[in-house]
Parts: structure tokens; sequence; C-alpha cells
């Protein structure tokens, strides 16, 4: 697969079909990246589990903290990996464990693994790099376009309402 452009089937595809995920490098500080990011996709309505052994049995908004892929009290079907390219192999290691594996692996912005993503890939599970979910769903849905930003996503068709607050759904061609 060709990481370097995505299409927007592709990402609503994704984005319509993952309910929960494990976000690894999650955090409780509420200026971080993985913070707003993990508070929008539960508004969104997605069962989001923070990972971050540093904080493990504690909560981060209302969620129950983990301190691995392997503590996961249920199988996810996408993995958000909030840490930088060299943790990828190690983390890709450890999702390869996990039984059932998940539908897809996603890299946070700025982080990439070419090796690691071919190792899931392999393994049937799809990944998208140097992306951030919630901008994706932003764009996908028109919420971004609301701001004055130019999503690239063009349509006259209504939102489709989803369970969340503002929570509208991707639009898929």
């Amino acid at each position: 697969m060709n990481h370097d452009a995505y299409d927007n089937t592709y990402i609503a595809g994704i984005l319509n079909s993952v309910k929960t995920i494990a976000m690894v490098g999650a955090s409780p500080n509420d200026v971080r990246p993985s913070y707003f990011v993990l508070k929008y996709l539960l508004a969104k309505g997605f069962s989001v589990f923070p990972i971050n052994p540093g904080h493990a049995g504690k909560e981060i908004l209302g969620r129950t903290v983990y301190a691995s892929l392997a503590d996961l009290p249920q199988p996810v079907d996408m993995i958000d990996i909030f840490r930088g390219s060299p943790a990828i192999p190690g983390i890709v290691d450890q999702v390869l464990k996990l039984d059932p594996l998940p539908k897809v692996i996603w890299m946070q912005l700025g982080v990439r693994n070419d090796e690691a993503a071919a190792r899931a890939e392999a393994a049937g599970i799809n990944v998208v790099m140097n992306r951030c979910p919630k901008i994706e769903y932003g764009k996908l849905s028109g919420e971004i376009g609301w701001t004055g930003v130019n999503s690239g996503v063009l349509s006259s068709k209504k939102p489709v309402m989803r369970q969340g607050f503002q929570s509208f759904g991707v639009r898929q061609k």
C-alpha cells in the first residue's frame, strides 16, 4: 500500500467500521494531543481504552488506563499510537500477539515506520501512518469545513446523525 497518500474511501471505511480503540501513549495531561483526541473519539461514540504504563489503574476521562495491550479487557478494532516512530516495531510486536488481531493500526501525525507497517499488513491488518483520526473524522464528516477550513471534501449531502455530541458520521463516496 502507498502510505504517502490515502484515498478518502480507505480512511472512511476504517472510521465507519471501528468501534473499539486502544490508544497507546494516552496522557492524562489535558494539553497533550492524545488527551483531546481521546476526548473527541469518546464524544463520537467510540469505546477507547487508554494504554500508558505510568498511569495504569488510574483513569483518563473516566476510562481505566491499562499498562499494555496485553492487559486489555476485550479485543479492540484499532490501535491508535501516540508514540515516536522508533517505538513502533515493539508496539507492532505486541499487536501481533493479540488474539484476535485488530483490524487497524493507526499511527499519529509524524509517526511512520514502513517496516513495521509491512509486517502488520502481512498479518492482514490495515495500516494508517502520519494521520490523526480526529482530523480525518472531522474532515470527512464535514465538521472541519464548518470552521472555514478547506477539508478538500465537497458534498451536498446532509450529514448523517450518529451517536455522540455533534457526531455526523463519516461520508463515503
